[in-house]
């Protein structure tokens, strides 16, 4: 499991929780000066996640008003850059003169090494919370011209649509379900993270130039692989129909997947028989057929279905259902016992 630290301040009185949240702002990388007008009960939450090459910090608090001022960047400059996305209540944002009104949904972005304001604000502030998620990201860490980011800080940027919307899907789920994903899995991740906001601040720039060739070879890779995800039950799923929605070339979309440990063919098929294999397993599907779990994942061949089955996993569907249900059935059974035993 992901590692994440939580601070919490409802922990403490209602009285003590706003100086608890000045305390750990104080104490982080890029401190604020924070004004609010729930200051006599501010029940907050943050949880950080290092990913590595960045670090995520899922934020939930009352409304506030923020401002790093010069004299706090004159005291801790970390040369961090700053990518936020709101996902409750809405906001606003101004660095170097440049201001903009932000809503859930949308990404902003700022340099910590210069002063901004930031206000969030829950819709209704005596029922809801901000929410936002942050990604730290090193300056060094970030391939893009330095002296071209300015253009974007203060500014706002979509994250439901395109490379955004695949950026915000990738940190909701990272951080709402870091159970999902193994330690050793975090600078992987951070470099998915990475390559995503990369190639998002590329396009707002209007400079994809400027985003090294390999990191726009991930990003396309991340966002392919997503879309089969997606379109994972739909029969007519292909390499074709991939580089189609992609608008690319279906020999541009195999060199792609070149330095990738599977064609893009395989990967769909892999993709669908580890779904296959997992339904035919589900006791909850037992009523299923077969082929109805099959063809619900894109096989509309059931012999083509079960050679492929054989072939990854060295038995057909049929004896694979057959074999864990009778596990199921064991373990039911003891637990049965167990139970009737307690009963005794």
């Amino acid at each position: 499991m992901l590692r994440r630290d939580t601070v919490d301040t409802t922990v403490l009185p209602p009285g003590e929780r706003f100086g608890m949240w000045l305390d750990l702002v104080a104490r982080t990388s890029a401190p604020l000066r924070i004004q609010s007008a729930h200051s006599d009960d501010f029940a907050a939450r943050a949880d950080f996640i290092d990913l590595g090459p960045i670090q995520l910090v899922e934020y939930e608090y009352p409304s506030l008003d923020a401002t790093r001022t010069r004299k706090l960047v004159r005291r801790s400059d970390p040369e961090l850059y700053i990518l936020a996305l709101t996902t409750g209540g809405v906001g606003t944002s101004s660095q170097d003169g440049r201001h903009s009104e932000i809503q859930a949904g949308e990404f902003t972005f700022y340099d910590a090494s210069r002063p901004h304001d930031v206000c969030h604000h829950a819709i209704e502030p005596e029922r809801d919370q901000a929410t936002s998620i942050i990604t730290l990201i090193p300056h060094a860490a970030l391939p893009l011209p330095p002296q071209r980011m300015a253009a974007l800080y203060g500014g706002r940027m979509s994250g439901s649509e395109g490379i955004g919307a695949l950026l915000a899907q990738f940190l909701l789920q990272v951080t709402g379900h870091p159970e999902q994903y193994h330690a050793a899995d975090a600078s992987r991740l951070g470099a998915v993270g990475l390559d995503l906001a990369t190639t998002m601040l590329g396009r707002h720039l209007v400079a994809e130039d400027a985003v090294p060739t390999e990191v726009r070879r991930r990003a396309l890779v991340t966002q392919v692989q997503a879309y089969v995800h997606r379109h994972l039950g739909d029969v007519t799923l292909s390499p074709q129909t991939v580089a189609d929605a992609h608008h690319i070339s279906l020999r541009s979309l195999h060199r792609l997947f070149e330095a990738e440990e599977s064609t893009v063919a395989s990967f769909i098929r892999d993709l669908r028989l580890a779904r296959c294999r997992r339904d035919l397993a589900d006791p909850a599907l037992r009523g299923h057929t077969v082929q109805a779990v099959a063809a619900r994942w894109g096989f509309s061949d059931k012999a083509h279905f079960s050679r492929a089955f054989r072939a990854a996993y060295g038995t057909s569907p049929q004896a694979y259902r057959e074999e864990h249900s009778d596990s199921a059935r064991i373990v039911n059974r003891a637990a049965s016992m167990v139970n009737s035993s307690r009963a005794d």
